[in-house]
């Protein structure tokens, strides 16, 4: 908090709020004694500077920003306009902020609510997820699926599949299971999580490593199955239905799983799933059934019919590949590994959307 209040007054405010570092204040005469160097490390300690005058906010945005901080300042006066046009985001009230305020900003709240940027803060970490989950579970499928034809070619094996059918793979299960994970909504624990550092790529090192690793299981599942249909005496065209039907499997266990990249998908909510997830696996099933049973379809890919238990051999790896993914995730977690995963404590009190009411009353302390 930068206000130009009383730091009694401040002090007070902060406290209710919850906001950290309340019990360290820093008035605008503290700050005037402080070089840049000294600044930089009270900026991280204070809660609160009070009696701040434009040049104090000023130096305060950058003394964070020298340390590595992404700034995001909030204003309404003419003198908070140099630090919104010096902060990352600059943020200014659109009913009682001042012109100068809102040209200097980059985003204007029009509803002049302070939840407002904790819900974007929400929505925009859930966007960010989903894009990752997106790219989670497109690379490693699609990794598998070359990097077996690849082993079969490599080894001499018999294809496990023809390019027609990975084309049937690709065309139906990306329009469905792949595309439901962007509207996926948030998960348990979003708003606890720390911030990502702005510098972190979108392929951090656990996405390469889920990459290649769902990739080698994939492969593994595919060859598996290939293998155990030719060794009981299924015909190469019946051998390669299992394999596609095992793929799905696959890929819809893989779904479950990817949905929660920070927690565990064996849990009730993860199992019930989304109203979208349900809908695309249920499309999934029926486009698989007609993909082995329908007559034109079977001329058209060349598949053949299959029985009992070859269905619930095609089911086994993805009940498999699901299992082997959340054990990787607890040891991940436990050696640290996991990324930016949630952490209870710290200096930031969890917080969400939910937790703010707008009120038809104006605050009386705008500042």
């Amino acid at each position: 908090m930068i206000t130009g209040d009383h730091a009694v007054t401040a002090a007070a405010i902060a406290r209710q709020l919850g906001l950290a570092g309340a019990g360290e204040v820093l008035t605008g005469a503290d700050l005037d004694r402080l070089d840049d160097a000294a600044l930089r490390v009270q900026a991280l300690r204070a809660g609160v500077f009070a009696r701040t005058s434009p040049e104090h906010k000023l130096r305060v945005v950058r003394a964070l920003q020298a340390d590595g901080a992404v700034v995001a300042m909030t204003g309404d006066g003419v003198n908070d306009a140099p630090s919104l046009k010096q902060a990352d985001v600059g943020i200014a009230m659109g009913r009682k902020g001042t012109e100068a305020a809102r040209q200097a900003a980059q985003i204007v709240l029009t509803d002049d609510n302070f939840a407002s940027i904790v819900a974007a803060v929400h929505e925009g970490r859930t966007v960010y997820d989903n894009i990752r989950k997106v790219i989670a579970w497109t690379l490693p499928t699609n990794g598998g699926e070359a990097l077996a034809i690849v082993a079969a070619i490599a080894f001499g094996l018999a294809l496990p599949m023809t390019a027609v059918q990975i084309l049937w793979i690709n065309l139906i299960l990306t329009i469905t299971l792949g595309l439901v994970l962007a509207f996926e909504p948030a998960e348990p624990g979003t708003m606890t999580r720390p911030p990502r550092s702005a510098r972190a790529p979108l392929l951090s090192p656990f996405m390469l490593w889920r990459v290649g690793f769902v990739s080698v299981l994939f492969t593994a599942g595919v060859l598996g199955v290939h293998a155990w249909s030719i060794g009981h005496g299924l015909d190469a065209a019946a051998a390669r239905t299992v394999v596609v039907n095992a793929v799905c499997v696959m890929e819809i266990g893989y779904l479950f799983n990817v949905r929660y990249l920070h927690g565990s998908s064996l849990t009730l909510r993860g199992a019930r799933g989304t109203p979208a997830v349900l809908l695309a696996v249920a499309a999934v099933v029926l486009a698989q059934l007609a993909f082995t049973y329908a007559p034109w379809l079977q001329a058209l890919f060349d598949t053949r019919p299959i029985g009992l238990r070859d269905g619930f051999i095609a089911i086994g790896p993805g009940i498999a590949l699901m299992a082997i993914l959340e054990i990787e995730k607890q040891l991940l977690r436990r050696l640290g590994l996991f990324g930016n995963a949630p952490r209870p404590g710290g200096r930031l009190r969890p917080i969400e959307p939910r937790d703010f009411e707008p009120r038809a009353t104006s605050n009386p302390y705008d500042d």
